[in-house]
């Protein structure tokens, strides 16, 4: 039995195309893998606290907590083991006027720990998260993939990697919005390879 993390950060609940292919995803894992644990966190219907001066502190482990910082520092820990207990992990990236949403920021910013998730070494950094295999689904409205302006799958890639996740396959949905064959064609590119990712493991 293997474990599936299943991470959602679309804000546009029932219209998200990204939100469906991961439905997608869990349905048609589950009909090859009944038996496997699949956990979905959805970030924008559970929302994480921002980072900010506090709660940086907080994780950085520097000086007494306060309430709040507990809090954030347990809730960290919670999120990364999540990860550590996942053997897939999938994460939604829709591009948000060029970025990710705050949503999947606030995520990363939880899950990179110095010491506990990444550390430094002399020869750079090393992610401590290894050994599991990542899908990251990517939705545009525009057309982007290759190009300069690719900046939400460029992002997400490196947090990812940065802590170890650096198997990735990558489901692309682009030009979802500039009419009904690109996106047609679009989901059904990113369909594609969901289906060719489940059907390899």
């Amino acid at each position: 039995m293997s474990n599936v993390l299943v991470i959602q950060s679309s804000i546009l609940g029932a219209y998200s195309q990204s939100t469906k292919l991961l439905d997608t995803f869990s349905v048609e894992w589950k009909q090859k893998h009944p038996a496997d644990n699949i956990v979905v966190r959805d970030l924008a219907a559970d929302p994480l606290p921002v980072l900010d001066g506090e709660i940086i502190a907080a994780l950085g482990g520097n000086g007494e907590l306060n309430e709040r910082q507990k809090a954030a520092a347990e809730l960290s820990l919670k999120l990364i083991d999540e990860i550590k207990a996942a053997d897939y992990v999938v994460v939604a990236v829709p591009m948000y006027n060029f970025g990710i949403p705050v949503q999947l920021k606030t995520w990363f910013d939880m899950i990179c720990r110095a010491g506990i998730t990444f550390s430094y070494s002399e020869t750079g950094p090393q992610g401590h998260l290894t050994g599991k295999k990542v899908l990251v689904v990517t939705t545009t409205g525009g057309a982007h993939r290759n190009t300069a302006t690719d900046l939400a799958l460029a992002h997400a890639q490196a947090v990812l990697s940065f802590i170890g996740l650096k198997d990735i396959t990558v489901a692309y949905a682009e030009a979802l919005n500039m009419g009904p064959e690109s996106q047609e064609r679009g989901l059904s590119e990113a369909s594609n390879v969901i289906k060719a990712f489940i059907a390899a493991q």
